[in-house]
C-alpha cells in the first residue's frame, strides 16, 4: 500500500504540472495505482493527516505562490491558470491556504506556508497488537435508531452519547431480540462516511443490531450485502483503545495486508462494558475486499 500511495502522489504531482487548473481524478488515479477511490482516499488520510483533496489544494496554491513571486505575470492570469474565473476567487482560496493575500506575496514574497510533497514510508513498530480475523457474511440488516452525526476522532463523540441517551433502554432490549447473527450484541454502526474521514464532516450513526429477519415497523433500517469483513476485537478503556485499534487499521494493518477497504458501514459491536471503570470489549467490524 505504501507504494501504491507513492505512485498516487507522483499522478497527482504530474497532473498538478501539466494542467493546474484541471480537477485531479482521483478515480482515475486510484485504478492506475492498481487500486479503489474508497481505499485511497481513507489511506491517504490516515496516513498523511490531511484528506487527499486538502493535499491537492495546498500544492496547487503552492505552485500559485511560487509564480506570483517571480512576478511574470498579472494576478488574473495566475488566477486562471490555476483554475479561477476571478482575482476575488482566487485571493479567497490563496489566502486560506497561506494565511495572505496575492498582493501580499507579491509586494513582500511572503508570508508563506508552503506544502512540501508528501512521501510515505512504512515503520514497522508493533506497539498495538492486533486481534484480527477475516469472516464473510451473507446479506443482514442492520436495524435500530438512526441520526446524522459528526465525526469526532478522539474521545467520546457528543453527538452519538446524546443519541444513545436518548434511546430508551427497553428499547434496546427490544432490539437485542431482533439479533439473530453476527456481528453479536449491541452494535455501533456508521455509515454514508466521508471519503476522506474528515474530522467535522458528517455520517449517519445506527444504535442497533443485525439481523436476517423482516425487522418490526418504526425502526430505521440498513440494507448491507454479502461480503467479507475484517474483524479486529479490543479490549481496555473505552472509547480510547477502540480507537486506536481504529486508527492502527490504516497505519499498521491495511499497509502490510493483502486486503483493502471497500464501501460499506463501519460496525462497532460492544460486546462487555463497565460503566464504572470505563472500559469495554468491542469488536470493530470493516468490511474489506482482496486488494
Amino acid at each position: 500500500m505504501i507504494a501504491v500511495l507513492n505512485l498516487a502522489v507522483e499522478d497527482v504531482e504530474s497532473q498538478l504540472a501539466s494542467d493546474p487548473a484541471a480537477h485531479v481524478a482521483v478515480a482515475v488515479i486510484a485504478a492506475r495505482s492498481g487500486t479503489t477511490e474508497h481505499h485511497l482516499r481513507r489511506m491517504f488520510a490516515s496516513l498523511a493527516g490531511m484528506p487527499l483533496s486538502e493535499y491537492v489544494r495546498r500544492r496547487r496554491m503552492a505552485a500559485a505562490a511560487a509564480e506570483l513571486v517571480n512576478a511574470e505575470n498579472s494576478l488574473l492570469t495566475v488566477a486562471v491558470r490555476y483554475g479561477y474565473g476571478s482575482t476575488e476567487a482566487f485571493g479567497r482560496a490563496f489566502r486560506a491556504v497561506h494565511g495572505s493575500s496575492p498582493g501580499d506575496v507579491r509586494r513582500d514574497g511572503g508570508p508563506l506556508r508552503t506544502q512540501p510533497r508528501i512521501r510515505f514510508h512504512l515503520t514497522v513498530e508493533g506497539s498495538i497488537p492486533m486481534d484480527t480475523r477475516i469472516t464473510t457474511l451473507p446479506a443482514i440488516r442492520l436495524v435500530g435508531h438512526a441520526t446524522r452525526v459528526s465525526l469526532v476522532h478522539d474521545g467520546i463523540n457528543p453527538h452519538i452519547a446524546d443519541h444513545v441517551a436518548s434511546i430508551e433502554v427497553q428499547q434496546t432490549v427490544r432490539l437485542k431480540s431482533l439479533n439473530d447473527t453476527e456481528p453479536s450484541g449491541v452494535l455501533g454502526v456508521s455509515d454514508d462516511l466521508d471519503p476522506d474521514r474528515a474530522e467535522g464532516s458528517e455520517c449517519t450513526f445506527l444504535h442497533g443490531v443485525a439481523t436476517t429477519a423482516d425487522p418490526p415497523e418504526g425502526l430505521d433500517v440498513i440494507e448491507v450485502p454479502a461480503g467479507t469483513w475484517a474483524v479486529f476485537r479490543t479490549e481496555g478503556p473505552h472509547p480510547a483503545a477502540l480507537q486506536e485499534v481504529w486508527a492502527a487499521t490504516a497505519t499498521t494493518w491495511f499497509p502490510s495486508q493483502p486486503w483493502r477497504l471497500r464501501p460499506g458501514p463501519e460496525i462497532v459491536a460492544t460486546l462487555a462494558l463497565d460503566a464504572e471503570a470505563a472500559t469495554a470489549t468491542c469488536e470493530l467490524w470493516l468490511p474489506v475486499e482482496a486488494g
